[in-house]
């Protein structure tokens, strides 16, 4: 009651027509019952009468109509604030859940990493509001060497393990502002917000020595190591299709070169397109 105000009573009927009307009617006949009790008997009869008692209305039965169509519209407004009250429950459940499902829907299921879809929404709006300092994002992706055979020999069991002791890695290595991300089996992406050349390069190569160390998973030492394909943002993409396609060139450079890290270089892919 402590927030009731007209408009709320109003907006509390609107959305609840049907049940408002049904209240109301009820308590309609209700006081009409009581008002034609009134009228044929004298219901307070230890009360002196006005005048003719079987067909007026005395002082006492005024007062307790009175009183019994205040309880009434009371009782009304009463189940209208507390239709608003499950009304305002029910939303806040929805927005909950509502969130809830967004979030596993952006949420990489096996390792708590945001997941491609997340990465592409983040990587767009990066597109899309470059840097005006003079620095740059930078988009890794990353392919994991030596877990195929993990799953191979091992099996998926092993390989899951795998994969989230690899992800809790990655974010022990990440920045506070880094967005990582499981964007497939073993390939994962990173996010990196203002850097240029040098600093992502030292990203990149945080990441790299996150796997230094063996992983032990099913009794077994595994050594998983990973290349890097890094591409800058706006230099080496446009659009987020650009930068992803980009890193992804780079990274397999990097893969066939048997090195850890690789930058997207523009004129290296031309002379390659050309060949």
């Amino acid at each position: 009651m402590n927030n009731f105000t007209p408009q709320t009573l109003s907006k509390a009927i609107a959305r609840h027509p049907r049940a408002s009307l049904q209240d109301a009617l009820l308590l309609f006949i209700l006081m009409l019952a009581a008002l034609l009790l009134a009228l044929q008997y004298d219901l307070f009869f230890f009360i002196d009468r006005l005048s003719d008692a079987q067909r007026q209305v005395s002082l006492a039965e005024a007062i307790f109509l009175t009183v019994m169509l205040t309880a009434c519209l009371f009782a009304f407004v009463l189940r209208r604030l507390r239709d608003q009250r499950d009304d305002a429950a029910l939303k806040a459940a929805a927005e909950v859940e509502l969130r809830q499902l967004t979030e596993l829907a952006l949420q990489d299921p096996l390792t708590g990493l945001l997941n491609r879809r997340a990465l592409m929404e983040a990587l767009t709006a990066a597109v899309k509001a470059p840097p005006t300092d003079g620095s740059e994002h930078a988009l890794f992706l990353m392919d994991l060497n030596g877990f195929k055979r993990v799953n191979d020999v091992h099996g998926h069991q092993c390989g899951d393990h795998v994969l989230e002791v690899v992800a809790e890695r990655f974010r022990s290595a990440a920045r506070p502002s880094d967005l990582v991300a499981r964007i497939g089996g073993d390939e994962f992406a990173v996010l990196a917000y203002n850097v240029d050349r040098e600093s992502a390069g030292k990203v990149g190569t945080r990441f790299v020595q996150s796997l230094e160390s063996p992983i032990r998973a099913a009794t077994h030492i595994h050594e998983i190591s990973m290349a890097i394909g890094v591409a800058l943002i706006p230099e080496n993409g446009a659009t987020a299709e650009d930068a992803f396609r980009n890193a992804d060139k780079a990274m397999y450079q990097a893969k066939a070169a048997g090195t850890s890290l690789v930058f997207f270089e523009p004129a290296l892919d031309a002379q390659k397109r050309i060949a």
